[in-house]
């Protein structure tokens, strides 16, 4: 809406008139000579109204009382108010300025230059408002677009987690694994990974960190998609040979994930190779692929190490029975199923009980 008007609050009928007829060229003008008018005025033209002149001697009671009642309807910030004073102490200027006055005009005034300081003010404050709303319609903007990729980022979340669990579940149906074997291994990741970042803060894991390598643990074993089913499902005890190219399932998963799947953000796709690579590492270098010894395995990958072995052990395989949890974690502390850090071993320790109790809620019928 244009802003036409120019509302003058004086009860001096002189210094009213002069000023009314300096801007009666240019503005429509309101001429009130008292509070009440002069608010009920502000109050039907507020949206039209483009400065407003007030004497702050109305009513003669508090200097500021007028201001201070347009401070309250938070009217001063939408108009500039321009102050009409015979007084222009120091302290009184400041105290005009701590309730939004813009400017003084002090009596008795000079035609000339009141023209000057108004139309300054008008254009000041018409060109903050500009910048005040196109800020805001820019703002609106951006809570739309953000809206608008938050949305996706969430759609290709899901699309990756669909996609995720269907790689999981063809390595699984390949390998005569069980239904629940990912969901095992994600919740015994998260689970001792919580537990490591408790313990030991040196490793810097983070909630976010432990839901990405939870997610990443899913691709550990992607690499068994190669595998010959007659080795793959080979009930017997494997040749020489045959576990060379069981073993080649880390660096054939983490070769898929690093060239082939493109999934998710850099880190994760990061977490994915280094877990589906090293999860076959052992903390003596008697691991495989890399014979990588102590904390040159990831923390990640020592992660996943541990509980693809808790797993295994307490699940039901071609080539074996399944063991009670007891057997599995007295198997693990005393290294029968390979070594791990003592950092690693007194998590899994403090978590004992969760293992056994996701082992009983993904249990394979």
């Amino acid at each position: 809406m244009l802003r036409d008007k120019l509302l003058i609050l004086e009860n001096e009928d002189e210094s009213r008139k002069k000023l009314a007829e300096i801007f009666r060229d240019k503005y429509e003008i309101l001429e009130v000579t008292n509070e009440k008018d002069g608010l009920d005025l502000l109050k039907e033209h507020a949206q039209s109204i483009a400065v407003i002149l007030v004497n702050l001697m109305i009513p003669a009671k508090n200097n500021f009382q007028v201001l201070k009642r347009l401070c309250e309807k938070k009217l001063v910030s939408h108009i500039p108010f321009i102050m009409l004073t015979n007084d222009q102490t120091e302290e009184y200027e400041k105290k005009g300025y701590e309730y939004g006055i813009v400017s003084y005009i002090k009596k008795p005034f000079h035609p000339d230059a009141v023209k000057l300081l108004v139309d300054n003010v008008v254009n000041e404050f018409q060109h903050k408002i500009q910048l005040e709303v196109m800020v805001k319609k820019q703002n609106e903007k951006l809570k739309k677009q953000n809206a608008t990729l938050k949305l996706m980022i969430e759609k290709q979340k899901n699309v990756n987690e669909e996609l995720i669990e269907a790689l999981s579940n063809i390595v699984e149906f390949r390998n005569l694994e069980s239904k629940q074997h990912i969901k095992r291994i994600r919740e015994f990741t998260v689970c001792l990974g919580t537990s490591i970042m408790k313990l030991y803060p040196e490793y810097e894991l983070t909630e976010e960190k432990l839901a990405l390598i939870g997610r990443a643990s899913a691709l550990h074993d992607i690499g068994k998609i190669v595998i010959p089913d007659n080795i793959i499902l080979k009930a017997s005890k494997l040749t020489e040979d045959e576990y060379e190219i069981i073993k080649s399932h880390t660096t054939k998963g983490a070769e898929i994930i690093g060239k082939v799947i493109n999934l998710d953000s850099e880190e994760f796709c990061s977490y994915a190779y280094d877990i589906a690579r090293h999860h076959h590492e052992k903390y003596d270098g008697n691991g495989y692929p890399d014979g990588l010894k102590g904390e040159a395995i990831s923390i990640a990958a020592q992660i996943v190490s541990l509980v693809d072995v808790y797993d295994a052990l307490t699940s039901k395989r071609v080539y074996k029975a399944a063991y009670d949890t007891e057997k599995a974690f007295q198997m693990i502390i005393h290294g029968q199923s390979g070594v791990f850090s003592q950092k690693i071993l007194r998590a899994f320790t403090e978590v004992r009980q969760d293992f056994e109790d996701i082992v009983k809620n993904y249990f394979d019928e």
